[in-house]
Order: structure tokens, then C-alpha cells, then sequence
């Protein structure tokens, strides 16, 4: 796998269709590979039982053909992503997957499932965290930041997308609302500042990322910032916690730093407490990996990056919320109630209520302060560009 250099022209689609061909290498075809082995194994077993040397040569001759066909598919697999990773090297990968709409969503999803793996074996399929302007990177630069906001105010509004997501989604079901959250907000003085990261990193590692470009922005930033609201979806709510424990550990966030300026914490269907769909992959992968006939499809699952297993039990420290900010939490429901057995128990389909809400299964509140807002009748990405989230936030950060 190539390594990109300071003259690699990105992530192009030759990268991407090199990672497509080693992971149907690797899971597409080593997972069929492996079960047929499994299967083949125990029948074969079967048959000697019965018939005892009679039907070796049979094994035998099933085994190298099966051998010889994965062997070779593998093999053209793996010589495409070796090819495709001299073009891109080459400079001459084709398109840049940062120039359309579609690329840019390949590219958030695989470093939400994969992006630790990307970071290690593929730097430049792997997203940094940065601010985004007009589907690009801002560099966090006083004549940068100037271009991009020429209308800059004290006031920043920050956006940090969940897992798997990109700043766009905070766009969604704009045409259900004539407007979005950063749109409206823009409208009672508010900056709007949208990030976007690499979900699949830990999210305390994405926590002190986050705190040192919040820092740097803070720092360079066109106008003098008085304040500060930080707006997170879903993981994203989870990491800008993060950011503000590692200065709380530090010693800063009492200091004259941006998160003395923090007033507001909103997170949009936050897990707090984790996702039982994270949990669920889990146990999915070890109980797969029991039987050598279903242990490939076990691995399939268990290839997730640390940013999806920390969503197990979510984000949750000995740290109290931030004393200067105000903290609101945005559960959904797909019933019209939160206390409907299903919508109790299904949430917004990813997340529960109590864990939107910081409550774990003991009844404790991680936030005995907050302002809850529970919306009914919508899913996990429904409560983006939400009428109700939308009012709710004109009140908040009036």
C-alpha cells in the first residue's frame, strides 16, 4: 500500500478503487473462501467417517480447485490495487474524490467504518479534521479565515457531524423548513462553523484534535470571539465533550481559552451512554466467530474502527458538564412518546432516549442541569433541520 507524499495529489478515485479491490479481497472473497474451506471440511469429514481412504482423492481434488480459484481471484485483486496505487502515485489516479458531492460522502462513510485501518495503512484515503467552507478546507489561518467569513461576527456557532457523516449533512430536509440550523442562526448574528472529521478515530483522540482547532480559530479568527456554541450530531456531540474535558483536564477550559467562551453545548441524538447497535455488532461478532462455518462472516463484523466500539457504552467520564456552558440534549422517537414501549426501547432507531438524554441504566443523570428537548415521530437523522430543534434553537442561543 502506497504511502502518500507531499506532492500525492489526494485521495483520487484510483485510491478508492484500490481499497475496493483489497477489501473484496480480503472480506468478499476471503470470507467465501474460508466458509467454503469450513464447510468443505466438515463434509468431507463426514465422507471419511463412511468411506475412509476412499475419499481422499475426491478431497483432494475439490481442494485444489477450490484453492486454485480463490487463489487466482485473490491474486488479480490484489495485482488491480497495486496497479491502481502506481496511477494514483503516478499523479494520474483521475478525479479527486473531493471534487463532487458523492465522493466526498465515499470518503466520510469508509473513515467512519474504517478510518483508523486508513489512517495506518492509507494517510491519504484518511480524513483530517479541519473547517469547511463551500465543500472545501479552511486553513485555520487569519487571511483564510477572513476570506471565508468576510462577514465574520464574536459570535461562532460550531457544527461537528456524527459517524460516518460529512459537515453536509447539517443540509438535510432544508426544503422541510426553508432553512437549516446555520442559515437561521446566521440570521440572529450568529457565524456558522462546520468541521468535519474522521469518525472512525477514538473519541477522545478526535476530542484533542477538536481543542486545538477550536484554539486555533479562536486565535485567528477575523473579529474577537465572545461566544461560543458548540453543536454536535449524534457522535459529533460526543467528541466536542470530549474537546472540553481534555482542557478540563489540562487546567485551561477556567483559563482566557475559546472554552471559557463556550455559553452552549446542544448534541442532536447523542449517544451518551452508547448505542445498542454498537453493542449489538459486538456480540454479533463474537457469537459468529464460534463456528469455524460462520467465524469469516464474524470477521466482517469485527472490522470496525475504535471510532464505531467506542459507541458501545458511548462517552461517559467522571468530569461534570462545563459550569460556565448551558447543556441541551435533543432525544428523538420514532413514536409520537418518549415512554411508548417501542420508542422507548427502539429510539430514533441508533440511539435511546436515555442515552440522548445522559441517563445510563442505573437511573444517573450525566447532566442534572440540562434542558432535554424530546421530538417525536422521527428518526436518527430526521432531527437534523428539525422544525422543533430549529425553535428550539432560535430560544437557546437567542
Amino acid at each position: 500500500m502506497h504511502t502518500a507524499t507531499a506532492a500525492a495529489p489526494g485521495a483520487t478515485l484510483a485510491d478508492a478503487l484500490s481499497l475496493l479491490a483489497a477489501v473484496t479481497d480480503e472480506l468478499v472473497v476471503g470470507t467465501a473462501r474460508d466458509t467454503h474451506d469450513a464447510v468443505s471440511r466438515r463434509i468431507h469429514g463426514l465422507a471419511r467417517r463412511g468411506l475412509g481412504d476412499a475419499a481422499a482423492p475426491v478431497e483432494t481434488l475439490h481442494r485444489g480447485i477450490a484453492g486454485a480459484v480463490y487463489g487466482g481471484i485473490g491474486l488479480a485483486l490484489r495485482g488491480s490495487s497495486k496497479g491502481l496505487d502506481r496511477l494514483a502515485d503516478a499523479g494520474v489516479g483521475g478525479p479527486s474524490l473531493e471534487d463532487g458531492a458523492r465522493g466526498r460522502f465515499v470518503r466520510s462513510a469508509v473513515n467512519g467504518l474504517i478510518g483508523d485501518e486508513l489512517l495506518r495503512d492509507r494517510p491519504q484515503l484518511a480524513l483530517p479534521m479541519t473547517v469547511r467552507a463551500d465543500g472545501r478546507d479552511v486553513a485555520v489561518t487569519s487571511t483564510d479565515l477572513c476570506s471565508a467569513y468576510p462577514g465574520a461576527t464574536g459570535r461562532i456557532v460550531v457544527f461537528l457531524h456524527g459517524l460516518c457523516e460529512n459537515e453536509s449533512y447539517f443540509n438535510l430536509h432544508r426544503d422541510r423548513t426553508g432553512t437549516t440550523y446555520g442559515e437561521a442562526l446566521a440570521e440572529m448574528g450568529w457565524t456558522p462553523v462546520y468541521l468535519r472529521a474522521n469518525t472512525g478515530l477514538p473519541i477522545r483522540e478526535n476530542g484533542v484534535t477538536l481543542a486545538g482547532l477550536l484554539r486555533d480559530v479562536a486565535a485567528s479568527w477575523p473579529v474577537e470571539v465572545e461566544r461560543i456554541a458548540l453543536v454536535g450530531h449524534s457522535m459529533g456531540g460526543l467528541i466536542m465533550r470530549a474537546a472540553l474535558n481534555v482542557l478540563a483536564l489540562d487546567g485551561e477550559a477556567d483559563g482566557q481559552g475559546w472554552a471559557a467562551r463556550v455559553t452552549d453545548v446542544v448534541t442532536l441524538g447523542a449517544p451518551h451512554t452508547g448505542a445498542p447497535i454498537a453493542w449489538g455488532i459486538g456480540h454479533g461478532a463474537r457469537f459468529l466467530q464460534l463456528l469455524p462455518e460462520t467465524s469469516a462472516f464474524g470477521r466482517i463484523l469485527d472490522k470496525r474502527s475504535v471510532g464505531v466500539r467506542d459507541l458501545v457504552d458511548g462517552y461517559v467520564d467522571e468530569l461534570p458538564p462545563l459550569k460556565e456552558a448551558r447543556y441541551r440534549l435533543v432525544a428523538a422517537t420514532v413514536t409520537a412518546s418518549a415512554r411508548h414501549p417501542v420508542g422507548n426501547v427502539v429510539g430514533d432507531y441508533l440511539v435511546r432516549p436515555a442515552s440522548a438524554v445522559g441517563r445510563d441504566k442505573r437511573g444517573t443523570e450525566l447532566f442534572p442541569d440540562a434542558e432535554t428537548l424530546h421530538v417525536g415521530r422521527t428518526d436518527h437523522f430526521g432531527i437534523l433541520n428539525h422544525p422543533e430543534v430549529l425553535a428550539a434553537l432560535r430560544r437557546w442561543l437567542a
